[in-house]
């Protein structure tokens, strides 16, 4: 039987969207019985732990107040030796900095971590099950992340966790991302009405993640789901209808029109999510397969997040 990893020393990487609310759970967590009394901290570029812009300094203000130690540091400017020797002085490194740092930055981050000799790492896989959907897909990002599952799967070094969480909830109302537009009183459908797709907010991820840390089955070598909501596209007029007391029409864009589309936009980020999504392959799963579901933890759904954050 394997010795157990009890996280006492924990860096996370990036403070945005993502980081805060892993943070702040972290050092909740980390504070009771069940935390050990773990350090959190967290890296960050200079530029940030420098900066006077006022957005900056809350955040540095927060950081600092929960006891979280900031540790200057840059993903992308630094090399995997320098990152291996940073991440070497922790137990456990949690990747929260999102595509922001470029394609190439979650494997040169995977490689240091492997390099470092740290027990366990959660790389930056807060999203979608890569696996499912396999390669080749419209959304070349996602191939990037199915090499850093292949590179971790082929070593023994270290321990991994990857956290499937689905699409960020504000993510499905973004009016870029046009699948609800809110003012046209529409819902587009990526693909069919019966596609799925998985939920939830940065908020509950953090909550999630900080458990997941510190559970006491050790959690290695394997995905954990989570989910605050599963819908199909077909269900989404009626929450709507109901929320804002209007009536929301149901249309759907095909595979094929969303693929026209990307061709003729093949740099477009947005056609390439909208592209992905509609495949309906690794997109959504049910509650029974979800980490918050075997923990009776109850996430905001849908309807809970509409009611706080988009008023009628």
């Amino acid at each position: 039987m394997s010795t157990p990893i009890v996280s006492r020393s924990i860096l996370v990487l990036g403070a945005g969207e993502l980081g805060m609310p892993v943070i702040r759970n972290l050092a909740r967590m980390a504070r009771l019985a069940d935390g050990h009394g773990a350090s959190i901290n967290v890296m960050l570029r200079a530029a940030s732990i420098e900066s006077a812009l006022p957005e900056k300094r809350i955040v540095i203000d927060e950081i600092r107040s929960l006891g979280v130690t900031i540790v200057p540091g840059d993903l992308v400017a630094a090399t995997v030796d320098e990152l291996a020797a940073i991440f070497s002085r922790y137990d456990t490194v949690v990747g929260c900095t999102g595509y922001a740092a470029g394609r190439d930055t979650p494997m040169k981050v995977a490689r240091a971590a492997v390099k470092s000799g740290i027990p366990r790492y959660f790389p930056w896989q807060f999203g979608v099950d890569f696996d499912a959907i396999g390669r080749g897909g419209p959304q070349d990002l996602f191939d990037a992340q199915l090499d850093v599952r292949d590179h971790l799967r082929s070593q023994s070094a270290m321990d991994w966790v990857i956290v499937s969480t689905g699409m960020f909830t504000s993510y499905l109302f973004e009016p870029e991302f046009g699948v609800i537009d809110l003012p046209g009183r529409k819902v587009n459908a990526l693909g069919t009405a019966s596609n799925a797709v998985t939920l939830t907010t940065p908020a509950d991820i953090g909550t999630m993640t900080a458990q997941i840390v510190f559970h006491s089955r050790t959690i290695r070598n394997e995905i954990v789901y989570l989910a605050g909501d599963t819908l199909r596209y077909e269900e989404l007029p009626a929450i709507l209808e109901e929320q804002f007391g209007v009536p929301f029409e149901l249309g759907v864009w095909s595979v094929p029109q969303l693929m026209r589309e990307l061709t003729d936009d093949p740099s477009n980020m947005i056609k390439k999510y909208r592209a992905a999504f509609a495949q309906g392959r690794g997109v959504s799963w049910g509650a029974e397969k979800t980490f918050n579901a075997k923990v009776g933890a109850r996430l905001e759904g849908v309807k809970d997040w509409l009611k706080v954050n988009i008023k009628a």
